[in-house]
């Protein structure tokens, strides 16, 4: 159990239940969802993290989990009783970190989340959901239908769920489990899927992969994960995952290979019907649906999810639920309200409509701002931007400007650095604001978040449609534009 010098991939025991587990970062989404699922199983949880605020600490008192705020070794030597096992978030390192460098030093085994997670996947059949974009909403989507069906399952999503009462689990059964797994360091290897669902593939984690090309290998060493007769998922509409799935096969002839999307045939088969403000109506394999959350690309994560539930039926055949997909996937989807940090809808107030979302690549800021333009086509768009990462903004810096240009105003921020990296090369939010100049003419660039607010307050005019987006903490532009805005109107 726990790490092992000479153990490449450590484990969770057998049986969780009293289990004492301490979780190093556990408001990380993953890992918060991970609490949730060792909870369900018996085990009993705490840990630490930063005393800053999250919408995981909701998650975690949902869950009646408790933690220490901030890091300290006391938090082990005190502990009664002493923890079994200590999982940690890869956000630090166990050679660095003192509540790591202190269990090691007492005996306690550590293992990371992603290897916790894998462990889980060898316990049952076990589908991993994978992707640079679109793998949140597809598995939350996954959820939900599972949860309609009221099929014997676990899943986990990278966020919360509303569906899920805010939780980012459906803890429901373990005769499967379907989880979102991490591309980002290859962390998806430690997880050993009979499925594995893959939305998107293209150039991201440059900190990382190299180029194209290294992060395409990365997703073909996943397939190739696969338990022999294995099934692979993926949008065919996506020339990365595509060229994955073409790799994958010739390396492994015995895998079956199910593509979806608007140039897929058959069962995958997606075709767009009606885009209306509020809804977008789609076929999914001959059978028609309506979502109420913005964006195509959001049909492709349901085709997607509905491609997943199929082949979870089909490993124990069951007629009854294979007769019910359609109609539990169409109630599903009607009320589907997406996840936290994606359109998120945070209120409205002076006409004003206020969103959120996590996107922080060119291509999901592009898709997402031309979704959220046909769902509201009467509201202009004032988006609020802030970068993640150096690396990744100085080598996707003109895909960024002119994903960023198709807003109608823009105000960007400075970087949200990771702590993963050095700044390469004198890259700025400034960098990318002058970037973007090029290409849009109302850019405004305002370093600190809240800075921003005099700003917004003033751009804004009733009937705007006010996003934050990114990986950074400018998510808190929102719920203060949106105080302002409702005493202004009182």
């Amino acid at each position: 159990m726990g790490y092992d010098a000479g153990m490449s991939v450590p484990v969770l025991p057998a049986q969780l239940t009293g289990l004492n587990v301490y979780m190093v970062g556990i408001k990380g989404t993953g890992m918060a969802a991970l609490a949730e699922v060792l909870v369900s199983r018996g085990a009993r949880v705490t840990g630490a993290d930063v005393d800053e605020t999250f919408y995981t600490d909701a998650m975690l008192a949902r869950a009646r989990i408790e933690y220490h705020e901030g890091f300290d070794r006391s938090h082990l030597t005190d502990a009664m009783p002493v923890p079994d096992i200590v999982v940690y978030s890869a956000a630090y390192d166990p050679d660095r970190h003192p509540e790591l460098i202190e269990a090691r030093s007492m005996g306690i085994p550590i293992t990371s989340y992603t290897d916790a997670l894998g462990a889980l996947s060898r316990r049952v059949p076990s589908v991993g959901i994978a992707g640079v974009h679109g793998k949140t909403t597809t598995t939350a989507l996954v959820a939900c239908i599972v949860q309609e069906l009221g099929l014997e399952g676990t899943v986990l999503v990278g966020s919360a769920v509303p569906d899920l009462d805010g939780r980012a689990t459906l803890v429901a059964g373990d005769r499967f489990f379907i989880a979102e797994t991490c591309e980002y360091r290859r962390h998806f290897l430690s997880f050993a899927p009979r499925a594995v669902l893959i939305t998107s593939v293209e150039p991201d984690h440059l900190d990382y992969f190299r180029d194209a090309d290294d992060i395409e290998s990365a997703f073909v060493e996943f397939v190739h994960r696969l338990a022999p007769g294995g099934t692979l998922i993926y949008c065919a509409d996506d020339p990365g995952a595509s060229r994955v799935a073409a790799a994958a096969a010739d390396g492994r002839r015995d895998l079956s290979l199910v593509p979806y999307g608007l140039s897929a045939s058959g069962a995958g088969a997606v075709v767009i019907t009606s885009r209306r403000a509020g809804a977008i109506g789609f076929k999914a394999g001959g059978d028609s649906f309506e979502l109420r959350v913005p964006g195509d690309h959001n049909a492709l994560n349901a085709a997607g999810a509905l491609q997943v539930v199929r082949a979870v039926v089909g490993w124990s055949p069951d007629e009854r639920a294979g007769a019910e997909i359609p109609a539990a996937a169409r109630r599903a989807f009607a009320g589907f309200r997406g996840t936290r940090r994606r359109s998120e809808v945070i209120g409205e107030a002076g006409g004003v409509l206020i969103m959120d979302d996590y996107g922080h690549h060119p291509t999901a800021i592009a898709t997402t701002i031309a979704g959220l333009r046909a769902f509201y086509p009467n509201r202009r768009i004032v988006l609020s931007f802030m970068p993640h990462t150096y690396s990744r903004t100085l080598a996707l810096l003109d895909e960024f400007a002119r994903a960023l240009s198709t807003a109608d105003v823009l105000i960007l921020h400075d970087i949200y650095a990771s702590a993963r990296e050095e700044n390469p090369g004198g890259v700025t939010g400034e960098t990318l604001a002058v970037a973007t100049h090029q290409y849009h003419p109302h850019v405004h660039y305002v370093p600190g978040v809240l800075d921003a607010g005099a700003l917004v307050e003033r751009v804004l005019q009733p009937g705007d449609l006010f996003l934050t987006m990114g990986a950074g903490n400018n998510w808190q532009l929102g719920p203060w534009v949106a105080e302002r805005l409702a005493r202004v109107r009182q």
